[in-house]
């Protein structure tokens, strides 16, 4: 096989292909995350965030071996890379609309990216059994952080909140109603922390 041959043959990074999910689904441009990507030190997805004179600085780090082997890493590592690319879309979109971006709602929109990953609504296919995809991912969560720290209570809160803002799109995933399930979480993903806990006790 030639050079050329080769080089088409090689599949995009496992954050890449999620970083495409995600955009199609939510219509929005960002840059390569490979460019914004390190091995972790600790195991453990982490974004660093550093703003100044205008500018903002994003470092996603990632466990190795989705680096290294990313067809045959566990569902919590899938998740974390998940997770790092949520958040690195929902940086770069906030910032480019000039607008903030709390934690709390940064852990809420990668709680529901999660779930359309993992479930098949990011691919545009029928979702494989939603409500198993669900309880696995929210009802089967094991937390790091102990209940009664912030960060642990704000990784709880938002695990809840995204838990019942899904099953609400349930139904319409079920019956193949795609049109509506996306137009409610471009709709979920544009909105600041306020908007999106609104929209979630409206469910």
């Amino acid at each position: 096989m030639d050079e050329r041959g080769s080089a088409s043959s090689v599949l995009p990074s496992l954050p890449r292909r999620i970083q495409t999910r995600l955009m199609a689904l939510y219509g929005v441009e960002a840059p390569d995350i490979d460019d914004f990507v390190q091995p972790s030190d600790d195991g453990r997805e982490r974004v660093d965030v550093h703003e100044q004179d205008g500018f903002v600085e994003i470092a996603v780090s990632l466990p190795a071996e989705a680096l290294e082997q990313a067809e045959a890493v566990s569902l919590d590592v899938y998740c974390q890379v998940v997770e790092g690319v949520s958040h690195f879309l929902y940086l770069v979109e906030r910032a480019r609309r000039g607008l903030p971006a709390t934690q709390l709602e940064l852990e809420l929109q990668a709680e529901v990216d999660k779930y359309v990953v993992v479930s098949g609504v990011a691919r545009r296919m029928s979702p494989r059994e939603p409500d198993r995809v669900r309880h696995r991912l929210f009802q089967q969560a094991r937390f790091l952080h102990p209940e009664g720290s912030e960060i642990g209570d704000r990784y709880r809160l938002a695990n809840q909140l995204a838990s019942r803002f899904v099953r609400r799109l349930e139904p319409e995933l079920v019956h193949a109603r795609e049109e509506g399930s996306v137009r409610k979480l471009r709709r979920f993903f544009d909105a600041g922390q306020r908007e999106k806990i609104e929209m979630v006790l409206a469910a």
